[in-house]
């Protein structure tokens, strides 16, 4: 539960309590890892980009984290974790996923990322993997903003390889090296997919070629961070607007009309593109016979 109270000097700040259920049940299993590891986490990252950790108490069977007052988030993004201040600043939040890596040798669940922004490596079970993630959702994230409706909302893991491979296409072996090795991968039918510019009409070449980066199956030569922001599309006129210049976001009726009309239109360039056979219907893949 989220609420803001009004501190001393009219500073207002964000307190999130987590409420720990085992404890009302009298099971003494210690404070959550999840929960100790973001509030150790965001003790040790200072960002303009990351929103600040004020405080953080115990309080009966919760504990509260008080932080930076954010003015709003950007609507239905999920992960809902972009937040955005009064002045139009952007702040990174909820680590209770993050970990800390240095080892490139370290082995991590694959249970990470809300699915629809979850990258193939992961859906395939992969237990290794690095940042090239996180580039993944940066694309998916990106691809919604143009959109205005989710990118990829698969159903399920199977259902969410699907709609990613119909609509990016199949990868081959020679495209992902090693793709055929990770533990849950199953055989797909080799989908063409569509030519982005099919499905983002508005964006420029520069744009485009972003989301081509952010979209490599490959993890090893995905897009990074550091690359993605020498590219042009960052660059090039005109620049961003400022931030106390965005305009204010809808009221939820309005938010909702404007990502019905969205989500109408997505489904037109699909229904589209099945008619140039640039795009097929939902395939449900099985695992391949030995």
């Amino acid at each position: 539960a989220c609420e803001k109270n009004q501190m001393k000097k009219n500073t207002y700040l964000a307190l999130v309590d987590i409420l720990f259920f085992h404890l009302l049940l009298s099971v003494n299993l210690g404070i959550n890892r999840t929960a100790l590891r973001e509030i150790k986490l965001l003790q040790e990252l200072s960002h303009p980009n990351i929103i600040g950790l004020i405080d953080a108490f115990g309080h009966k069977s919760n504990i509260s984290l008080v932080f930076d007052f954010m003015e709003t988030d950007l609507e239905d993004l999920k992960p809902n974790n972009l937040l955005l201040d009064e002045n139009g600043v952007l702040k990174l939040a909820d680590f209770g996923l993050a970990k800390s890596f240095g080892s490139p040798n370290r082995v991590y669940t694959h249970q990470v990322v809300t699915r629809w922004y979850r990258a193939p490596e992961l859906l395939f079970g992969a237990r290794m993997y690095g940042v090239g993630v996180d580039m993944w959702a940066v694309g998916c994230i990106l691809a919604e903003l143009l959109l205005r409706v989710p990118f990829l909302p698969g159903d399920s893991d199977l259902d969410q390889l699907t709609r990613i491979f119909e609509t990016l296409g199949t990868p081959t072996e020679e495209q992902w090296p090693g793709m055929t090795s990770l533990p849950d991968y199953v055989t797909f039918k080799p989908f063409p997919g569509m030519p982005l510019q099919h499905i983002f009409s508005a964006a420029g070449d520069d744009l485009l070629n972003l989301l081509q980066g952010l979209f490599t199956f490959n993890p090893c030569t995905r897009v990074t961070a550091t690359q993605a922001l020498k590219q042009k599309y960052f660059s090039n006129r005109p620049g961003p607007t400022p931030g106390n210049q965005l305009p204010r976001p809808n009221c939820p009726a309005e938010a909702a009309k404007e990502q019905q009309n969205a989500l109408v239109n997505l489904k037109r360039k699909r229904t589209e593109g099945i008619d140039q056979g640039n795009f097929l219907i939902s395939h449900h893949p099985k695992k391949a016979l030995p």
